[in-house]
C-alpha cells in the first residue's frame, strides 16, 4: 500500500538525518535547561503507551459506530463528529505542523543562504497540496474512464439483443439506468477510499517526524505537557481518520492495516528517537531539513484533505445545503474542533 512505500521512504529518510547528524550540530540554548536522562526515558515509556491507546480508541470509535445507528455515515450524529474532527486535521495541518515546519527551516542552525532568503515551507506545502489535487484528479478520471468503455461495451450488446423484442428495449432503458447508478456509487467509493489513503500519509508523515524529535529529547520539562497534549491529538485525528476508513468500506484486512499504521507510527518514532537518541540531533543541519520538508508535505497534505475532501465535500453536499440548522451546527463543530486544536498548540 502506500502508506507502507512512504513509512519506508520516511525511515529511511530519518536514518539518513541521523547519520549526517553525528557529524555536524548546532548548539542550543536550551540544551542545558531541565536535562535528565532516565527521567526523560521514564516519560517517554508512559507516552508510548498511553498515545499507542489514544490513537486506537480514536481511529477505531468511527470504525465500530456501524453497531450504533445514531453513529451510522447516514446519520446527521456522523456528520457533526466528522466536522469537529475534520477541524481538528485543518488545525493539525495550520497550528501544528506548518510552524514546526517553519521553525526547522528558519532555524538560526541552517546557513542563511539559501534558507532564510526563500519561503520553503510554504513552496513545499503548496506542491504537496497540488500532488494531491494531482493524485485525486487522476485516480478519478481513470476510474471514470475504466467503467465509461465497460457500460459502453455493456450497452453495445444490449442493443444487439434489443433488435429481437420491442419488450428487452424498454427492459434495457431501465438496466442503463441502473448502471449509471451503480458507476455513480463506485465512483464516490473510491472518491472515500482515496481520501482515507492519503489522509493517513499525511497523518504518518508528521507522526514519524514528531515522535522521533520526542524520542530523542532528554528534556522531561518538554515530553510531560507533550504527552496529555498528543493524547488527545492522536485521539481527535485517528476519529476524523477513522471516519474516513468508514465510508471507503474496505475489507477487514485493509482497515487493519490502516488502524494498524496510524496506532503505531508515533509510538514507533519515539521508540526510534529512544534508540537513535546518542547519535541523533534535532539541531544538525541535516535533520533540521529533513524534518522541515516532511513536516511542509505533511501540512500540505493535511490541509487540502481538510478543506477540499472533508469540509467542503459535506458542506457543498445536498444533505448540509438542504438543512441549514444543521449546517450552522456543523460548522459550530468545525470551529470546537480548530478551537481545541488549536489551544493545543501552546503546549505540543
Amino acid at each position: 500500500m502506500a502508506s507502507q512505500l512512504l513509512l519506508t521512504i520516511v525511515f529511511f529518510l530519518v536514518l539518513f538525518s541521523t547519520v549526517s547528524s553525528s557529524v555536524a550540530t548546532c548548539e542550543s540554548k536550551y540544551e542545558a535547561t531541565c536535562h535528565d536522562k532516565k527521567e526523560a526515558l521514564k516519560f517517554k515509556l508512559i507516552a508510548i503507551c498511553s498515545i499507542l491507546i489514544a490513537s486506537m480508541i480514536g481511529v477505531c470509535l468511527p470504525i465500530f459506530s456501524r453497531f450504533v445507528p445514531a453513529l451510522k455515515p447516514d446519520r446527521n450524529l456522523f456528520l457533526l463528529v466528522k466536522a469537529f474532527a475534520s477541524g481538528v486535521i485543518l488545525a493539525t495541518g495550520y497550528m501544528h505542523v506548518l510552524p514546526d515546519s517553519f521553525d526547522d527551516l528558519r532555524s538560526e542552525c541552517l546557513p542563511e543562504n539559501p534558507w532564510h532568503r526563500f519561503p520553503f515551507t510554504t513552496f513545499v506545502a503548496m506542491l504537496a497540496a497540488i500532488f494531491t489535487l494531482m493524485v485525486d484528479s487522476f485516480s478519478i478520471g481513470y476510474f471514470k474512464k475504466k467503467m465509461s468503455n465497460k457500460a459502453s461495451e455493456s450497452e453495445n450488446v444490449g442493443g444487439n439483443k434489443a433488435n429481437e423484442s420491442e419488450e428487452f428495449d424498454i427492459g434495457h432503458g431501465h438496466c442503463g439506468k441502473e448502471t449509471l447508478k451503480i458507476i455513480e456509487g463506485q465512483e464516490q467509493l473510491l472518491k472515500y477510499r482515496v481520501v482515507a489513503q492519503v489522509l493517513e500519509l499525511g497523518i504518518v508523515v508528521h507522526s514519524v517526524v514528531i515522535g522521533l524529535s520526542m524520542g530523542a529529547s532528554e528534556n522531561p520539562c518538554t515530553i510531560r505537557p507533550l504527552i496529555a497534549a498528543l493524547c488527545f491529538h492522536q485521539l481527535f485525528e485517528g476519529m476524523g481518520l477513522g471516519g474516513c476508513i468508514l465510508q471507503a468500506e474496505y475489507g477487514y484486512k485493509i482497515k487493519g492495516i490502516l488502524v494498524f499504521f496510524f496506532s503505531v507510527t508515533t509510538p514507533f518514532g519515539i521508540a526510534l528517537g529512544i534508540g537513535l537518541s546518542n547519535v541523533y540531533s534535532d539541531t544538525s543541519p541535516t535533520s533540521l531539513i529533513v524534518e522541515g520538508i516532511l513536516n511542509a508535505v505533511s501540512a500540505g497534505l493535511l490541509n487540502y484533505m481538510a478543506l477540499v475532501e472533508l469540509l467542503a465535500s459535506d458542506f457543498m453536499g445536498p444533505k448540509l445545503q438542504q438543512n441549514m440548522k444543521l449546517q450552522i451546527c456543523s460548522y459550530i463543530a468545525v470551529l470546537l474542533g480548530a478551537g481545541g486544536m488549536s489551544l493545543m498548540a501552546k503546549w505540543a
